[in-house]
């Protein structure tokens, strides 16, 4: 599977990749918006269902693995117990990195929650473009260009009515609030770090986590 977020989508009358559909004039910059939305997308490779969560607060650690979590619960059982490993690819974004250290401690609780081993592979810097969910984003953008979102309502029924791969995509709005900055101190990390399998020779951007033994 593959995760990522896209860039903020601020609601109101402003043009989307400089045009508008019809003849309705909009702006070509926010002017100072302030309802804004980070979308998080998840796709699974294997069967290219797409999730796309709409957050109203910040891009966090937090956030990312609650939208993980989100997409975990909503999964049947036999999918879950299909599953022997997940693997992620990802960005090595500062919420995310191989050293955030709230993402890694939310991460080691989800691997001890579901059961089953997490591997995280992350893209080099100026690769992001080769990671699946991006092409997901790319779609999206082509969908909307030249929609006015004046409403979260209007961006969320556009977000509906894209197709990947003649599927359309799972979308939510998250109103959770999330805070900025939270890490954790280097004696707490320590216990976190001694959960990780790191490759030898690409600790940062390859990294395994194993359930807890029961």
């Amino acid at each position: 599977m593959s995760i990522d977020c896209k860039a903020t989508v601020a609601i109101g009358d402003v043009s989307r990749g400089g045009l508008t559909r019809g003849d309705h004039r909009a702006c070509d910059h926010d002017l100072g918006l302030h309802e804004k939305y980070i979308p998080c997308g998840i796709v699974e490779e294997d069967s290219a269902q797409l999730r796309i969560t709409f957050g109203s607060s910040f891009k966090t650690s937090d956030f990312i693995v609650d939208v993980l979590e989100a997409w975990w619960a909503a999964l049947d059982e036999a999918e879950q117990v299909a599953m022997a490993k997940l693997q992620i690819k990802m960005d090595n974004g500062p919420e995310s990195s191989g050293k955030r250290t709230q993402f890694l401690q939310r991460m080691v609780a989800f691997c001890d929650g579901i059961r089953q081993p997490i591997h995280l592979l992350y893209y080099p810097p100026y690769h992001s473009k080769y990671n699946p969910i991006e092409r997901c984003w790319g779609l999206l953008e082509w969908h909307w260009n030249g929609t006015k979102l004046v409403h979260v309502e209007t961006m969320l029924e556009w977000a509906k009515s894209m197709t990947w791969k003649g599927m359309s995509p799972l979308v939510e709005l998250s109103r959770k609030g999330y805070q900025k900055g939270v890490a954790l101190s280097k004696r707490a990390m320590q216990a976190v770090e001694a959960r990780l399998a790191r490759h030898p020779e690409l600790p940062k951007w390859d990294i395994l986590i194993l359930p807890v033994a029961t």
